[in-house]
């Protein structure tokens, strides 16, 4: 079966053709498209007779329905192959019709599978781009590490701090002393120790995205056994909401393979497949499922938690998620450019803030937002009426893939006020990594989900080497000035200090909160425990699904 094959079919019938046009619908060259032509010639798929001499064009003469014949072979290759490899197929260039048709026969295939063992299988419509837990930037990536890796505390959304690797601690104004839980085991079997965590800590602290955060830290020692002791002469007021983030998970590294201690391991991570396996001596509640498998499907593959027990028919219901929020970003800082004047980023805000109610034309997802990003805190703002400056030159808008909805909201909104721009699209491995492409760059729309509690997240949001706010207000005194205060600031006390920033921010048109956006998640009503946790997504620990009972 060959995808070249299928669009050979689709897009070109029986009759007169011109190789070069067939070279080019299939990508390759006419060289290995006479070497293809002539393999399906002989395989009985086709006649094809080639043009003798210049000009003249060649005949091609369908002998089978491509199409057809392929879509009985994958239907076949479904009930008989592992999902992770039929799943292939679904890439194919099939009509509208036959794709539906085998996605609702390889949907069959996902949710639980309950033989032997509890299985979830969920699809996914990109690969993890990372597993570690001091490189996952997307939420997708730092999810995966939520279920892999532990934490020395956890930190719940009301901001109330819970024990896990660490069982116990003493604060003072200068030191945390952790007591480390025993007998703790990596998914390699050796066992955590104090200079683990330590490692682990130390490597974090000199991280380059994360370093900012850490800078109150003066030294990690251990001092005796399962003893961890953090030590901050100049006090540092979240230090225990810090070690409850993702970024300060736990982990091993040893033979250029990462082990953690979570609930689940990784058994298997390629483009194509992720799977974790139930961590049977994992020293808190086992999950209640005995793998996840996660198995690439095409974009527009419907994403549906449920069970396989019933694959022809299953109810389902919706369960709402958080999956954060869109903001604009003015590089107030740019001295080279026009956006360093506030006339020029209040007029731009005002002019946003008179069409923000279109933006769900474009963005499905999007709930228009004209009050505070962090969700309870409404933070009512007056926008100052001002007048249109002048445009000497085009504003420089950076678009990267996962924005590029919201993007063209804001592209057409300019183009209706005769604002000029030059937009520079850039992957989201840029939009996150390439500092020097924000420096270069006068506005840009950002998405942010925050981790799980909201007013840690907005301080990571400020501080941390991945987010672009960083390095916007880490070019001016009074900001740097101002974000210091969280230091000395108690940790209770953070929402009003989020909120006075937050003002600050939108009042510079520095920030400007456009949209929240929305995930509605199908469930089966088989599945039992649907809890959301970090990132917006379930909790893959405490699903289960009850059994049919005669």
């Amino acid at each position: 079966m060959d995808n070249k094959l299928l669009i050979l079919w689709r897009y070109f019938p029986s009759g007169h053709i011109r190789t070069e046009e067939i070279a080019e619908a299939l990508q390759i060259s006419q060289k290995q498209t006479t070497r293809y032509l002539k393999k399906w010639n002989d395989e009985g798929w086709l006649t094809f007779i080639p043009g003798r001499g210049r000009g003249n064009v060649s005949r091609l003469q369908w002998l089978k329905n491509i199409e057809e014949n392929f879509e009985d072979e994958v239907l076949l290759k479904l009930d008989h192959e592992p999902v992770e490899i039929s799943s292939k197929y679904l890439m194919y260039d099939w009509s509208t019709d036959t794709k539906i048709r085998l996605m609702n026969k390889f949907h069959t295939q996902f949710g639980f599978v309950q033989k032997a063992k509890d299985k979830l299988v969920v699809p996914k419509r990109f690969p993890f781009r990372t597993l570690h837990p001091l490189d996952a930037a997307d939420a997708h990536s730092a999810n995966m590490v939520s279920n892999v890796f532990n934490r020395l505390v956890s930190l719940t959304d009301q901001g109330e701090i819970l024990p896990e690797l660490a069982h116990s601690w003493d604060v003072s104004p200068t030191k945390l002393r952790l007591y480390l839980r025993k007998d703790v085991c990596f998914h390699d079997g050796s066992v955590l120790t104090a200079t683990d965590v330590i490692n682990c800590l130390e490597k974090l602290r000199f991280h380059e995205q994360n370093k900012d955060l850490w800078t109150p830290i003066d030294e990690i020692v251990s001092k005796a056994p399962l003893v961890v002791d953090i030590l901050y002469s100049g006090g540092c007021s979240y230090i225990l909401p810090l070690l409850s983030m993702m970024t300060s998970s736990i982990y091993k590294e040893s033979k250029g393979r990462i082990y953690g201690t979570g609930g689940f391991l990784v058994e298997e991570d390629t483009d194509q497949k992720t799977t974790l396996v139930a961590f049977k001596e994992h020293f808190q509640e086992r999950p209640l499922l005995d793998a996840v498998e996660f198995v690439k499907v095409p974009k527009d593959f419907p994403i549906v938690y449920h069970s396989s027990m019933e694959p022809d028919h299953h109810e389902t219901f919706q369960v709402e998620s958080d999956s954060g929020f869109g903001v604009l970003i003015m590089n107030a800082y740019r001295k080279e450019s026009q956006i360093a004047k506030l006339e020029v980023r209040q007029y731009i805000h005002q002019i946003l803030a008179m069409n923000r109610h279109r933006i769900r034309e474009y963005e499905s997802r999007a709930i228009p937002n004209d009050n505070s990003c962090m969700i309870g805190n409404r933070l009512p703002y007056s926008i100052p009426r001002t007048v249109r400056p002048e445009f000497a030159e085009p504003l420089i808008i950076r678009i990267a893939e996962h924005t590029e909805e919201a993007s063209r909201w804001l592209l057409d909104t300019f183009a209706q006020y005769d604002i000029p721009v030059k937009v520079i699209k850039v992957s989201f491995e840029d939009a996150i990594f390439n500092k020097q492409l924000t420096d270069q760059t006068d506005m840009f729309i950002h998405g942010e989900i925050f981790e799980l509690n909201q007013d840690l997240s907005f301080y990571f949001f400020l501080t941390n080497g991945f987010a672009p706010l960083p390095l916007i207000l880490g070019k001016n005194r009074k900001w740097q000035k101002r974000i210091s205060q969280y230091v000395h600031t108690p940790f209770e006390e953070w929402t009003n200090l989020n909120v006075e920033v937050e003002k600050e921010l939108i009042d510079e048109a520095i920030m400007i909160p456009l949209y929240y956006q929305k995930r509605y998640i199908p469930f089966s009503t088989e599945l039992m425990n649907v809890n959301i946790k970090h990132f917006g997504y379930v909790d893959f620990s405490k699903l289960w699904l009850r059994p049919t009972i005669d």
